[in-house]
């Protein structure tokens, strides 16, 4: 199973970056859905929990399927890296009401009886008000849960985009795909997803967005329909270090107890994870992943098991007191 995006010559010179805070701002509320893994992200869900529980975000989770049809009104494609929220919301809020009518009733459709429930009954009303709703939703979800950090998180994805950017003039698209992130792989002019379902597509012009993500953490989305120009969407390198905590808390008195970095890797194993995933989203030197993952194991912090071609590093019970001992 993979998705494969096959460049021309054309496309070898029409791929850009780009930011999207809306984006961010949904996959920030799927994090909220207790079916969800929030990953390194549980510090700050813990944050916005008591803003969580004062909104019914019931109307925007409902259209967002764990497998399925997101509405593309909901997050429009991405104008570039120096997009604003408001610029975004803008765009939202002009979404013609046949197309909010069309993309809910076709994303209710893929979540069996959400279409009967009271709130998808709602939704499949007057687009005009649904819009409406959803709009303000999204403004409030934004406010509360997002933009309170958003300075931090904006910070991280600049500094991605800037770092992807020098990859890309160092060593042209081969350097760039090879490492933006180890579910991609690139051969023969052609990028390549690996998991996820099948999809493939000759770009034949279209180019390619790049969009580094901090909400969206566990996977690469790649989009191939209109109204969006081919996006792949992956997470943003060092989203590990986006929570650390200051000096004088739990966090730093487990890093003094066996350092900071390995405390760092340790509280980010919130789920099994490979070398390269942890150095991407750590960004660090794969020398110095596997310097410390080595320590930890040896010190009965984690465990590696063999999952087909791959070790995967889990925390062992010691780890996990560790961890937990911080709280």
């Amino acid at each position: 199973m993979a998705a494969t995006l096959r460049f021309s010559t054309a496309d070898l010179l029409r791929c850009r970056f780009a930011i999207s805070p809306a984006f961010e701002t949904l996959s920030a509320i799927r994090l909220t859905l207790p079916a969800e893994s929030p990953g390194q992200h549980r510090r700050w869900l813990d944050t916005v929990a008591g803003q969580v529980a004062g909104i019914d975000l019931r109307p925007i989770t409902l259209l967002q399927p764990r497998r399925g049809y997101t509405p593309d009104f909901l997050a429009p494609p991405p104008a570039g890296p120096l997009a604003t929220f408001e610029d975004d919301l803008a765009r939202i809020a002009d979404t013609p009401p046949s197309q909010v009518a069309a993309e809910i009733a076709r994303s209710l459709h893929d979540t069996p009886g959400a279409a009967d429930s009271e709130i998808g009954r709602y939704l499949l009303g007057d687009p005009v008000e649904v819009l409406a709703t959803l709009t303000g939703l999204i403004r409030t979800a934004w406010q509360q849960l997002v933009e309170p950090s958003w300075p931090r998180v904006r910070a991280l994805l600049d500094a991605d985009v800037g770092f992807q950017t020098r990859r890309l003039a160092e060593g042209g698209l081969d350097r760039l795909f090879a490492e933006l992130h180890p579910t991609l792989r690139w051969h023969d002019n052609t990028l390549i997803r690996e998991y996820g379902d099948d999809d493939h597509r000759d770009l034949a012009g279209a180019g390619l967005v790049l969009m580094p993500s901090a909400f969206k953490w566990d996977q690469v989305v790649v989009v191939m329909d209109e109204p969006w120009q081919p996006t792949v969407i992956y997470p943003v390198r060092g989203s590990g270090t986006l929570w650390q905590q200051l000096s004088g808390t739990p966090d730093a008195a487990l890093g003094r107890l066996i350092g900071r970095t390995r405390a760092a890797l340790l509280i980010g194993l919130t789920e099994p994870a490979t070398t390269t995933t942890l150095v991407h989203r750590h960004a660090l030197a794969p020398a110095t992943v596997s310097e410390h993952l080595t320590v930890l194991r040896d010190a009965g912090f984690i465990i590696g098991e063999r999952h087909r071609h791959e070790i995967r590093y889990r925390r062992s019970a010691l780890g996990t007191a560790a961890v937990d001992r911080r709280s």
